[in-house]
C-alpha cells in the first residue's frame, strides 16, 4: 500500500542513534517499524500511522566512524502532543539496528507550527507596512474630531471671541479658547469664551439679551473670575469644574455633571460674602460700563493697543515650548526664559508688553509683570488673577 503524506504536520521528533557496526538507512527504518510494533497498541504503530498519514516520511542520515555508525532520525507527525511524546519514548527502547547493537536518544520534539506562526507574524508585518495610504481607526477618529470641532468654532463681536452656536436663549461663558474647544468636542455648542480673565464688552452686551451660565475652573482663580464677571455682567447662574480641575481637561460626563450642579449667581455671591442682586446690576450697569470705558480710554493713551489676531498667532509659537516668552508691543520676541527664572529675567528686560507662559502663571511672575508695566500676561492657567494692572489671557 502506498504511503499517504500527512495532511498537516504538527511536530517533528529529532533523534540520534549510534550502532556498534555498519548499518544502512533501511536497517534503521526497519528497526523503527519492527521493534516498536505492539508496544503501544495497534492505534499507535508507526507503520499504520504512516499509512494513514499521521506520520510523514521518516528521514535518516548515517555516518560511518571507524567500525561504528552514527546518524540522525527525523520523524514528522500530525498527532497531538501526548501521542507524539509516546512515539518518541517508544523509539528509545530500540536496542538493535540490523545485525548490530544500537542506542537511540531523542534530542527534542519541535513544534513545527511555531515556526509557521513566526513566519506568519513577520510576513504580516511586512505586508502591513506595505499597505499604501492606510490609516488606523484611531487616527481617522482623531482627525475627524479635530476637523469637526475646528469647523464649529466661530467668532463673536468686536473682540472676536471664539464661540460655538450661541443663537439660542442660553449661553455658557468660559475663560479661554481651550475651554470652548473642549466643550465643542463634547457636543456642548452654546459656548463662548472671554479670551482671558478680563470681561470683554461683547460678553456684557450679550448678557443683556440672553441667559448666561458662567462655567469656571474649580480652583481659587476660577472663583475670583466668577466674582469679577458676576459684578460686571448679567449672569443667570454659575457652574464650576470639580475641585482642582480645569474646564479644558474635563470629560463629557464631567462637563454635564458640573453644569447640572449650577447655582444662581446671587447664591454664589452670597456664599462668597457679598450681595449681588439682579436689580442692583440693572441700576448700576450703566455706571459700571462707563467706568470700564473710562479705564479703557486711559489705557489706550498709556499703552499701544495690541492686535488680538497677531497675539494669538504669537501664542501658538509659545505652546509646547515649556518656556516663558517676552514680547514687545509689536509682538516681536525679546527674550525667552525658563519658568523658574522668568520673574528675575523680566525685571532686567525693558519694553516688555506681553509675557506668555507655556504653563501656569505663578503669583511671582504676575507680580513681576505688574511691576515691569507689562500689558498682558498669557498662560495656560493662573493661580491668582486679582491684579488690576495686568490683563490676563488664557490660551
Amino acid at each position: 500500500m502506498a504511503k499517504i503524506s500527512p495532511v498537516s504536520i504538527k511536530y517533528m521528533i529529532h533523534a540520534k542513534f549510534e550502532a556498534i557496526g555498519p548499518v544502512e538507512k533501511p536497517d534503521v527504518i526497519g528497526a523503527l517499524f519492527g521493534q516498536t510494533e505492539g508496544l503501544l497498541g495497534s492505534e499507535l504503530e508507526i507503520r499504520e500511522l504512516q499509512k494513514s498519514g499521521k506520520i510523514g516520511r521518516i528521514e535518516v542520515e548515517t555516518e560511518s566512524v571507524g567500525s561504528k555508525t552514527n546518524g540522525k532520525i527525523q520523524i514528522p507527525t500530525a498527532l497531538d502532543q501526548n501521542e507524539t511524546s509516546l512515539i518518541a519514548a517508544a523509539i528509545e527502547t530500540i536496542d538493535r539496528v540490523g545485525p548490530t547493537e544500537a542506542t537511540i536518544e531523542v534530542e527534542r520534539i519541535e513544534d513545527v507550527r511555531g515556526n509557521k506562526r513566526d513566519y506568519i507574524i513577520e510576513r504580516a508585518k511586512k505586508l502591513l507596512g506595505g499597505i499604501e495610504g492606510s490609516q488606523s481607526s484611531r487616527e481617522i477618529s482623531d482627525t475627524l474630531r479635530v476637523v469637526s470641532r475646528t469647523s464649529k468654532v466661530q467668532t463673536y463681536g468686536d473682540d472676536k471671541l471664539p464661540c460655538g452656536d450661541i443663537s439660542g436663549e442660553e449661553v455658557i461663558v468660559v475663560e479661554g479658547r481651550a475651554d470652548v474647544m473642549n466643550l465643542l468636542e463634547n457636543r456642548v455648542d452654546n459656548v463662548i469664551c472671554m479670551n482671558g480673565t478680563k470681561l470683554p464688552k461683547s460678553i456684557i452686551e450679550l448678557s443683556k439679551g440672553k441667559k448666561i451660565i458662567l462655567f469656571a475652573d474649580g480652583d481659587r482663580g476660577g472663583k475670583l473670575i466668577a466674582k469679577n464677571v458676576i459684578e460686571n455682567a448679567n449672569i443667570e447662574s454659575v457652574a464650576f469644574a470639580p475641585d482642582g480641575k480645569e474646564v479644558e481637561e474635563l470629560s463629557g460626563k464631567e462637563i454635564l455633571a458640573s453644569l447640572r450642579k449650577k447655582i444662581p449667581a446671587e447664591e454664589f455671591m452670597s456664599s462668597a460674602g457679598r450681595s449681588s442682586t439682579r436689580s442692583r446690576f440693572v441700576r448700576t450697569s450703566v455706571k459700571k460700563e462707563e467706568s470700564v470705558e473710562e479705564k479703557e480710554v486711559e489705557k489706550e493713551v498709556k499703552k499701544k493697543e495690541l492686535d488680538k489676531d497677531k497675539l494669538y498667532d504669537a501664542l501658538n509659537k509659545v505652546e509646547g515650548s515649556k518656556k516663558v516668552y517676552f514680547f514687545d508691543d509689536e509682538l516681536n520676541v525679546l527674550k525667552t526664559a525658563t519658568l523658574t527664572k522668568a520673574a528675575y529675567s523680566l525685571e532686567k528686560e525693558k519694553g516688555v508688553s506681553v509675557v506668555a507662559v507655556d504653563g501656569k502663571a505663578t503669583p511671582v511672575i504676575v507680580k513681576a509683570a505688574e511691576k515691569s508695566g507689562v500689558q498682558i500676561v498669557a498662560a495656560k492657567n493662573f493661580v491668582d488673577t486679582s491684579s488690576e494692572g495686568v490683563e490676563f489671557v488664557s490660551f
